[in-house]
């Protein structure tokens, strides 16, 4: 986390307590002079208030600028919006994926509830009480656009009349050899199923077993190793198995084996090994028995950054893709995250193969857990940049509605996305329902539900 987002989150504690020792001394003096039933109706109302209005987690404020650069060959050209309906002046060519930059400022209204911009038929929604410029995804609507046909209007908020439309062209990178980087099983299908499930020639390698946080598995009579272990075995075969739905033989998959949140110690210590946190286990080749081909993590088993990176490497070669799929380093703050993208850096430097093309996806976020906002189905705008990103291409393919019914089956598979619900989640959600108009899907309870089956994938590109 950056110095920054630490003032911000220091800020939001230091305020929180504050918050508490007013709403404390009113409640003692309500009850003295007052009523002293009175005292546990407000704390009531007071946590109803807070489960819909103050859950959300923002590290930044809604009124900051999201700040993007944009690399020198994507188009900008300035937008009007004229009667609702948007004029670009100038031609966008063949460009496929748009972003409009522009200011939206929240009403009244936008202070309880989502502010909602509709682009034509898609909603892509912003924080409560937004101030600031945001980027659209209008990847979908090139033809409308052209016409002059696309209406652009904002629900519980106000757009600005004036806007810069970002034009990036690219080819279709699922006609090209893909190797899709997935630091845990579910994380290829959340950031790219629509991609792979349509790719001519695509492979899939797995980090780690995925096997911690099995609390759930200990209601099968399992001690706390064992339900790792049964959880680990069960996302390693999810690796495995889940991507044929997509059309992905199990002989185009790989699991590595490692151990999860381990990746960040191994890369401090590259020759030393690190067993599991929670399991026991110590030997990689575990779960390696159904991989299609050697690697040199198999000869001794030991899960080690140097058998990490030789096992990419390996992979590199074999696979010989003109282009990767893997975690945004900068953006994606998972520390596996963080650290497969870097092990696949330091397999490409001793590699003999070069892709062309690095594709970076975002399954998580250290500003704001709500991004993608809004329900599913939904668009993807460009999630917070509050601190300046590296200026890469993007490219935002557009799922239709059955490849995204398809992708919520494919997650509704992942062993790990099938946990219930918590009884406080369920309550938050139910008086987030009533109170602030939030919907969720019917396809799954887990969060990513709703994030990641979406009208559009998002990635950014880097060339290499």
């Amino acid at each position: 986390m950056t110095a920054r987002k630490q003032q911000l989150l220091k800020r939001h504690r230091r305020h929180k307590r504050l918050f508490l020792l007013v709403a404390l001394a009113a409640l003692l003096l309500l009850g003295l002079l007052v009523a002293g039933w009175l005292v546990p109706l407000a704390l009531l109302l007071g946590w109803i208030a807070h489960e819909a209005w103050f859950a959300d987690h923002l590290f930044y404020r809604p009124q900051d600028d999201y700040r993007y650069a944009f690399p020198a060959d994507a188009l900008a050209l300035p937008v009007r919006l004229e009667e609702g309906r948007l004029r670009v002046e100038g031609e966008i060519g063949a460009a496929e994926t748009l972003i409009l930059e522009l200011r939206v400022t929240a009403g009244w209204l936008g202070r309880l509830l989502d502010p909602q911009v509709w682009i034509g038929d898609d909603r892509q929604d912003f924080e409560r009480d937004v101030d600031g410029r945001r980027y659209l995804n209008l990847s979908g609507q090139q033809e409308a656009l052209r016409a002059g046909r696309l209406r652009l209007r904002g629900r519980f908020c106000t757009l600005a009349g004036s806007a810069t439309l970002y034009a990036l062209a690219n080819p279709d990178y699922a006609g090209r050899r893909l190797l899709v980087v997935a630091p845990h099983a579910d994380d290829a299908e959340l950031a790219a199923f629509g991609l792979y499930s349509r790719a001519r020639d695509v492979a899939i390698v797995t980090l780690t077993q995925g096997e911690i946080e099995a609390g759930h598995y200990r209601r099968l009579g399992l001690d706390p190793a064992g339900a790792a272990r049964l959880k680990g075995r069960l996302r390693s075969w999810d690796s495995l198995a889940v991507p044929l739905w997509g059309g992905v033989p199990q002989n185009r998959c790989v699991q590595l084996g490692y151990y999860c949140l381990q990746l960040p110690a191994m890369a401090g210590e590259p020759q030393r090994p690190f067993g599991s946190r929670e399991s026991g286990e110590t030997d990689i080749r575990s779960v390696r028995r159904h991989n299609p081909l050697s690697l040199p993590g198999d000869a001794d088993g030991a899960p080690t950054w140097f058998n990490l990176v030789a096992d990419l490497r390996a992979l590199l070669e074999h696979v010989r893709p003109e282009v990767v799929v893997t975690p945004h380093p900068e953006l994606d703050p998972h520390a596996d995250h963080v650290a497969a993208t870097r092990a696949l850096s330091e397999a490409l430097a001793g590699s003999a193969w070069r892709p062309e093309t690095l594709l970076l996806y975002a399954n998580h976020l250290h500003d704001n857990d709500r991004w993608p906002m809004g329900p599913a189905g939904e668009g993807v705008a460009l999630p917070p940049a509050i601190e300046p990103l590296p200026a890469d291409g993007l490219w935002s393919p557009t799922l239709d509605a059955g490849t995204r019914l398809d992708k919520a089956m494919a997650l509704a598979m992942q062993h790990d996305l099938q946990a219930p619900l918590p009884l406080k989640k369920r309550l938050r959600r139910l008086i987030q329902q009533a109170l602030a108009g939030r919907r969720w899907p019917v396809t799954g309870g887990d969060e990513f539900f709703r994030k990641a089956v979406r009208r559009h994938e998002l990635f950014w590109v880097r060339r290499l």
